[in-house]
């Protein structure tokens, strides 16, 4: 898809008075940098960022960033947001190249339906859910589909297993667990109800324990 326009301000006063001053505004306070560009204080339109990030290719989004007349090709980096509101109150933008690897998280997406797992009442877990790759800024995968159609109980699918797009690479150890067939959790605690109850149908605690919830 084409680069998301995206128009940033410079001059800004760094100090968190500006700042508060910035996201009353409705703007977000950034960083610009890059291997040829001096770290540039910047600050964006809140809406407009949402908007950019809100395509297929979230927050890998190839962004034409106009700062001051000059369009720079950048990736948003580095977002914090609020711990309360979740809003982003910061991010860094990051100038590349489009003929240079970029460094990028990017989504795994499970599909289908592990019936066989689901048969034996096992778990669908996955384990990883993004992976870091290395790509092009224009080859970055939007999502890495993984099919858990022939997923069973006690099997798992590894990085190894993943069809990477022709340009894309990583550095993820391949025998890391993407997703795991477990099994049903008593066969997993050791077998039935005597594995976790105790005399008289009392929770078993271990020597000298009682039931959840109990007291004096």
């Amino acid at each position: 898809m084409p680069d998301i326009l995206l128009s940033a301000e410079t001059g800004r006063k760094t100090g968190s008075r500006t700042t508060r001053r910035l996201r009353a505004e409705g703007k977000v306070p950034g960083v610009l940098y890059g291997t040829d560009i001096e770290p540039t204080p910047v600050a964006v339109e809140l809406k407009a960022l949402r908007q950019a990030m809100s395509t297929e290719s979230g927050a890998n989004a190839l962004l034409s960033l106009e700062v001051d007349g000059t369009r720079h090709l950048a990736l948003a980096r580095e977002f914090q947001r609020h711990p309360v509101r979740g809003n982003v109150i910061h991010v860094d933008f990051h100038v590349v190249r489009r003929d240079r690897p970029v460094l990028a998280e990017v989504p795994i997406v499970l599909t289908g339906e592990a019936l066989e797992v689901h048969r034996g009442d096992g778990l669908v877990d996955q384990q990883l859910f993004t992976l870091s790759i290395h790509a092009l800024p224009g080859s970055i995968p939007s999502g890495l589909e993984v099919d858990v159609t022939d997923l069973v109980i006690g099997g798992a699918i590894r990085v190894a297993d993943l069809a990477l797009p022709s340009g894309v690479a990583t550095d993820v150890d391949p025998e890391a667990a993407i997703v795991v067939g477990q099994p049903p959790r008593v066969q997993a605690l050791g077998g039935g109800e005597e594995a976790v109850s105790g005399p008289e149908g009392s929770t078993a605690g271990g020597p000298g324990g009682s039931a959840p919830g109990g007291g004096e």
